[in-house]
């Protein structure tokens, strides 16, 4: 499929059924797997040969899945995890691991700040964040002989900056690391960041990908690109022989283009179980194959608010790279030059008090945690999703106290601001 267009890969990619198969991906709803002899299975567990042997490993629905968004990304192995969090994780410490250290960019969302900084932290994975839109000697000054690896990104929830990809991803190559991107607000049809450097793009499928708010989800591709032996001293895990799998190792074994997908399918899905379950990936293609539609909708949507609110004098600041005011405007029409997403964040004047009485009058968007669904929300990510975070992390991360996140659904333009426009009345 990775001839085809994004739009023919969201219908078709990952699943080709054969003659008298279920035209639909199948739901194989079980646990474990039939196998002849022990020989057969143990081939299995030597990763001497392909097929399934336990579900919280590996599930065929999963990977048809999968194998959709690795084309849809321009990757050459993928994996689901049971939440974009998990796939954060995942991607991180598939690689750095007690002792090591990792550079990311500040402005990225509080989940993943706080995985980052509190809890890889008490793992032994030291951090150094840098802000988005850092010179490159900034960015530079900020490795050490431990990093490992480079995280941000592609569109900050919800600060909306845009990540320099290639800046970013030059630095990491410079220094002998893989840059890893989240691409969850621009998804793959906005952005392959793949195509600007990247190496490993991760998802929070439960966003845009799935985009009715019916399944939590996360997923991991890998690009295929990045040499693990040409840097073998920094990456043992994937270059020297594993104990646990007989002595493999795995970049020897499966390559510049499997060895990051079966180690951390082999190893951390394996010891950690963050496992999807069959059911919710089957949600998730039916969002996979309309993703390409509803985008333009998103981003249809977001630019018509972002316009609005732009122009109301009740409006502080309003965060929406399509705007041509906007800092990350020109780098935005570099990687996303058929918009952004449907996600604008605000600031009112009178800050957090009007905040919460704006979202208090709205009647189409409701005040959800959740972002990127086929209906308008929105909340106040200070007190919500950023909650954890102090002061001056919220004002590194672009996310001021009285900053409002709006998440443009599938609705009319016209009711979307209509709507807005009444609740800006009662301020």
């Amino acid at each position: 499929m990775s001839n085809y267009r994004p739009e023919t890969i969201c219908v078709q990619g990952g699943y080709t059924p054969g003659s008298g198969e279920p035209r639909q991906i199948p739901i194989i709803q079980s646990t474990t797997f039939k196998y002849a002899t022990s020989e057969d299975m143990g081939k299995l567990f030597d990763l001497e040969a392909s097929g399934y042997f336990y579900s919280r490993l590996q599930n065929p629905t999963c990977d048809y899945v999968a194998a959709k968004i690795c084309a849809l990304e321009g990757g050459t192995a993928a994996m689901l995890t049971s939440s974009g969090q998990a796939a954060n994780f995942f991607a991180l410490f598939n690689i750095a691991t007690c002792g090591d250290h990792i550079v990311a960019s500040s402005s990225i969302y509080g989940g993943t700040f706080n995985l980052i900084d509190v809890t890889m932290r008490k793992m032994g994975v030291e951090a150094t964040f840098v802000a988005p839109d850092c010179t490159e000697e900034e960015l530079n000054a900020a490795f050490r002989p431990n990093t490992k690896a480079v995280f941000g990104e592609t569109i900050a929830n919800p600060a909306l900056t845009v990540l320099d990809i290639e800046k970013f991803a030059r630095a990491a190559h410079s220094h002998g690391v893989p840059l890893i991107v989240d691409n969850t607000f621009a998804t793959p049809v906005g952005c392959r960041p793949f195509e600007w450097g990247a190496d490993i793009v991760t998802h929070s499928t439960t966003k845009y990908m799935d985009g009715h708010g019916a399944a939590v989800g996360g997923a991991i591709v890998d690009s295929g690109k990045f040499d693990w032996m040409a840097h073998a001293d920094k990456f043992p895990g994937l270059c020297t022989p594993d104990d646990s799998y007989h002595g493999i190792t795995y970049a020897e074994k499966f390559g510049k283009e499997g060895a990051f997908i079966t180690k951390c399918t082999a190893q951390l899905m394996r010891d950690f179980g963050s496992t999807p379950s069959p059911q919710s990936a089957f949600y998730l293609n039916l969002g996979l194959e309309s993703l390409h539609v509803r985008m333009a909708r998103h981003c249809e949507n977001g630019q018509a608010v972002a316009e609005f609110l732009a122009a109301h004098p009740k409006v502080e600041t309003v965060h929406y790279c399509g705007l041509p005011g906007d800092p990350y405007h020109e780098v935005a029409k570099k990687y996303l030059p058929n918009g952004s997403c449907g996600v604008v964040s605000f600031e009112l004047k009178g800050g957090r008090p009007a905040a919460e009485v704006f979202m208090g009058r709205l009647k189409l968007a409701a005040i959800e945690t959740h972002v990127a669904d086929a209906r308008t929300c929105c909340l106040n990510p200070a007190t919500s999703t950023h909650r954890q975070m102090t002061e001056e992390q919220l004002i590194a991360a672009g996310v001021p106290a009285g900053l409002v996140r709006m998440s443009c659904g599938l609705e009319s333009k016209e009711d979307l601001i209509e709507d807005i426009k009444q609740a800006l009345e009662a301020i």
